[in-house]
């Protein structure tokens, strides 16, 4: 038995969304899943699993930040998830941001450590698995959601006191900064299964300026980006 996710094999359906925060996730459950059940509780890393659509999926909080995610992210493989997609907010990089717009990570720079030690120290681009960067873009288009497309950043902190990295991570393309998705990409590679990562522009923080989304208009847009999600991940089931 994984020490933090007090689970058995076959607790956690083989799709999981990952949302950072415990809350987040009984909020998904709650409101998308049918006849859900709660596997986990340990230190308050609140994990459920359900049925959408008739498929059968689960939803686990991740918590904030590489290391300790990355604890979840290897025992839920070990308790067989093949599908893991981590659904989260970030902070929008790019000067035609709008708050609430919906990203689909297709590679996540490692400002982080988690990641480097995951690889020996070796350089290495944490990747999204295709299927689920492809099956994200197809069901947006469908239903209409407007997405980005592109690079994120995973960084180790989130109060930063180099103000002018935000500029330069700008300055090269990448969308967003977040937290947990490089180690979560490194560590799918590793282990043989799928990952990906969707996320929620909550915070732009561009030009000098830090605007934050209302918690009305924050809702409304992780509906739509978990809609998309559960799609997602449960497609081909």
């Amino acid at each position: 038995m994984p020490i933090h996710l007090r689970a058995e094999t076959g607790d956690y359906a083989e799709a999981c969304l990952l949302p950072g925060d415990p809350l987040r996730a009984t909020y998904i459950a709650e409101t998308y899943l049918s006849d859900f059940t709660q596997v986990n509780a340990e230190r308050g890393l609140l994990g459920y699993t359900g049925s959408w659509d008739g498929k059968r999926v689960s939803v686990q909080g991740t918590g904030m930040g590489c290391p300790s995610a990355t604890i979840v992210f290897e025992e839920l493989v070990q308790l067989g998830v093949k599908r893991l997609l981590r659904v989260g907010t970030c902070g929008g990089l790019q000067p035609d941001h709008a708050l609430g717009d919906m990203i689909v990570a297709l590679s996540a720079v490692p400002a982080d450590s988690t990641a480097t030690h995951l690889v020996g120290g070796e350089p290495h681009c944490p990747t999204a698995s295709w299927e689920l960067i492809h099956e994200a873009v197809h069901v947006a288009k469908s239903s209409e959601q407007k997405i980005r497309v592109g690079p994120i950043v995973s960084s180790d902190l989130f109060y930063n006191p180099d103000a002018g990295q935000y500029r330069r991570w700008s300055s090269r393309g990448i969308l967003a900064v977040e937290m947990e998705a490089s180690a979560l990409f490194t560590l799918g590679a590793l282990r043989g299964v799928l990952t990906g990562c969707l996320l929620t522009v909550s915070d732009i923080v561009v030009e000098s300026e830090f605007v934050r989304i209302s918690d009305e208009e924050l809702r409304d847009a992780v509906d739509r980006m978990t809609r998309v999600a559960l799609a997602t991940a449960t497609a081909g089931d």
